[in-house]
């Protein structure tokens, strides 16, 4: 099935019998043959592999299709999914959308690079696919809203990605919920800073490549071989660098240890370099989250009882955090095998679309205030600054035609 030259439009109608036809609700037999759960992979990198392989561990999936403009990475996936189940069957291609109108896919998993996250979830879930989509989950802010609203006219099932947020600070949260530290007042997050203008030299398209396509709907600029291969987070027309790669994890983390993960702050404060040492978020019931700073190595916590922090030995850790239970993962074998029980009971999965848009926003917001240098005032019900049309045009950005959301 190709599609080039064929329209958004043209696709999309193609796809119409599925996507209208998208029940609410599921049940929970209703899959492909042998009751398992058929997926198509997209974006097949080294991120992409690694979770395919995990997803490969679980005998309820079907992997029958990898997608990437790459052909050296969706050959390397193909024969991963190839000696899984002893046959050659699975299928390669180039273009997601080849893998989402596929009637006998259940799910799509997506590990692209950020920029195209929001464009492939969206059109998945309107063609009836469920969504497990690798952290940050969004450009901008606006993509996390849309797609949000999109899962919820579509009844999908939507997993952000980042598994760290429990499976690495669940002893944060025990403590925290436990009522160690009392009343939470401030939290420090060191991950990384702001991306930024790309300025690598250009080089030959090789063979194999996709140049066009991996590009998708960010400018247009030659093509270097460092951005097909991973290294495209330092640059803004792709991601939003270390402060929404890592810091959907540690902002993630840090706001569910606080309760504070549905809403988010109402403030954003960018360094001075004299009074504010740090960008400081600021929430509604007066808690306090530093991008930097801290003494306890990525995550550091402080209460009116005490403050613990992340010395980089979880195992050496002389506190035993309270015997208390914290609603997590569903189903079993982790963040993956939560979004598979999801989507088989259609219930939400740990990482839901809710909680994943609300820790990227804090991640844009912190990104545009770093830009603006002033402080910012957040309408988390709205989800727009206030009284600031300056920030409000960072919410979202042009896509290169003929993409957009």
């Amino acid at each position: 099935m190709a599609y080039d030259g064929i329209s958004r439009r043209s696709f999309l109608k193609r796809c119409a019998a599925v996507s209208v036809a998208a029940p609410m609700f599921v049940s929970s037999r209703a899959f492909g043959a042998n009751d398992r759960i058929v997926m198509g992979f997209i974006g097949m990198g080294g991120q992409g592999r690694g979770d395919l392989e995990g997803f490969l561990g679980f005998n309820e999936v079907q992997a029958v299709a990898v997608c990437d403009v790459v052909d050296d990475h969706a050959n390397m996936a193909k024969k991963m999914v190839d000696d899984r189940y002893r046959n050659r069957d699975c299928k390669v291609c180039r273009d997601f959308r080849d893998i989402i109108a596929r009637e006998d896919v259940d799910a799509i998993f997506i590990a692209t690079p950020d920029h195209w996250h929001a464009i492939i979830a969206i059109e998945a879930m309107k063609s009836g696919k469920d969504v497990y989509c690798e952290k940050p989950e969004t450009l901008t802010i606006r993509e996390g809203r849309e797609i949000a609203t999109i899962a919820r006219r579509y009844g999908r099932v939507f997993s952000g990605g980042s598994q760290r947020v429990w499976e690495d600070y669940n002893w944060f949260h025990k403590m925290i919920y436990g009522g160690r530290l009392g009343e939470m007042q401030e939290v420090w997050v060191n991950v990384g800073g702001p991306s930024g203008f790309c300025d690598l030299p250009p080089q030959p398209v090789p063979p194999g490549v996709d140049w066009d396509m991996w590009l998708g709907p960010a400018p247009w600029r030659p093509y270097h071989e460092g951005l097909t291969k991973g290294n495209f987070r330092p640059y803004s027309d792709y991601s939003g660098g270390g402060t929404t790669d890592w810091g959907c994890h540690g902002f993630g983390g840090a706001m569910f240890a606080c309760n504070v993960h549905r809403t988010g702050p109402v403030q954003v404060i960018p360094p001075d370099g004299k009074d504010v040492k740090n960008l400081t978020f600021v929430f509604e019931n007066g808690l306090r989250m530093y991008h930097g700073g801290g003494w306890g190595g990525l995550l550091t916590f402080k209460g009116t009882q005490g403050e613990i922090g992340d010395n980089g030995d979880r195992k050496g850790r002389k506190d035993i955090p309270p015997m208390i239970n914290i609603p997590n993962y569903k189903g079993r074998g982790g963040i993956a095998g939560d979004f598979l029980h999801c989507v088989r009971t259609r219930e939400e999965p740990f990482r839901n679309i809710e909680v994943a848009h609300r820790t990227a926003t804090v991640a844009h917001m912190g990104n545009i205030a770093y830009r603006l240098k002033r402080p910012l005032k957040w309408d988390h019900v709205k989800e727009e600054f206030v009284g600031d049309p300056e920030a409000n045009r960072f919410l979202d950005r042009s896509r290169r035609a003929p993409w957009r959301l």
